[in-house]
């Protein structure tokens, strides 16, 4: 499909809507394992990306995407910013406006593999990778049902980092204390892909 203005600033602002929506939270999941600031920082970013969403949604799919991205690192903060404009920047590095799903995954792999060179981690480790690898598995498979698969991928992946021990990031520093609670970085990776999908499917 051809992704035009006005599908680019749909997917920016529902994505940046679902995360401030969700701010709440993230900050509670984050106050039980990390500085309790995942959600404040979220939403501050995605505010500012709101604010210039007219500017963001102006130039192609891969400009959009590295803006928004460059948006996070600046007002994002903490860990979350460099991560998360890590991912957005690799995608708009390979995404053009004709998105096709086997696209699409191969920009996923690689802006993954530039969030596991950014954080130094790996699925496994209790952070947004434990959503994003599951997810880009599905992506690959493709086939019927595509889009309620994806979200629930993505909902499942966020839930089974609950018995995880962190390895990386402010929870790490818990050890054992850190099983048994939600990861807040792999939350709102499942806000961010329960967002594009509901869009795409809206498209489609």
């Amino acid at each position: 499909m051809m992704v035009d203005r006005d599908t680019r600033k749909l997917l920016i602002e529902t994505v940046a809507q679902r995360v401030i929506a969700g701010a709440d939270e993230l900050t509670a999941l984050d106050g039980a394992i990390g500085d309790g600031d995942h959600g404040i920082n979220m939403r501050r970013g995605f505010e500012a990306v709101l604010a210039e969403l007219e500017k963001l949604s102006g130039p192609g799919l891969g400009e959009s995407l590295k803006a928004v991205g460059t948006t996070l690192v600046m007002k994002v903060g903490g860990a979350s910013g460099p991560l998360y404009g890590t991912l957005f920047m690799a995608l708009g590095r390979t995404l053009t406006d004709d998105v096709t799903r086997e696209r699409l995954a191969e920009a996923f792999a690689g802006a993954i593999e530039a969030v596991k060179a950014r954080g130094k981690s790996d699925a496994g480790q209790k952070t947004l990778l434990d959503v994003l690898i599951p997810v880009l598995a599905i992506l690959r498979e493709g086939g019927p049902d595509l889009p309620a698969r994806l979200k629930a991928a993505a909902d499942e992946a966020a839930v089974r980092t609950i018995p995880m021990r962190a390895i990386r990031g402010r929870a790490s520093f818990l050890g054992e204390r850190s099983i048994g609670h939600m990861d807040p970085g792999a939350r709102s990776s499942a806000l961010m892909v329960g967002a594009v999908v509901d869009v795409m499917e809206g498209l489609a």
